[in-house]
């Protein structure tokens, strides 16, 4: 199971604003990027990561949103626990066949 997150999606959200009002007071977005995490204290990448994130969601760059990984995540765990529970279905018949097979005192 994944761990919960350092970072509260307010301030995430916040941080991906901020980047977005300091952009044109720098030449790259880069730079943006890297004098916001300084002043958040958040790593310059983790800060691109989420920016990259917020764009997949709203619709701006392709991607898988975070809605779709959530649910891919949802059934891929739905699926593990329907292959074991389909599993031990399959051994229960095979052993409850063999009984019957046996022949049984008279």
């Amino acid at each position: 199971m994944a761990r919960p997150s350092r970072y509260s999606p307010d301030f995430r959200a916040r941080a991906i604003r901020l980047v977005g009002e300091a952009r044109p007071d720098h030449e790259t977005e880069w730079a943006a990027i890297t004098s916001v995490a300084a002043k958040l204290g958040v790593s310059t990448e983790t800060l691109r990561k989420w920016l990259r994130q917020a764009e997949v969601d709203g619709g701006q760059r392709p991607g898988t949103t975070t809605d779709e990984s959530a649910e891919l995540k949802r059934l891929r765990r739905e699926n593990a626990e329907l292959r074991r529970a389909n599993e031990i279905l399959k051994a229960a018949s095979a052993f409850f066949a063999a009984e019957l097979d046996r022949p049984g005192p008279r």
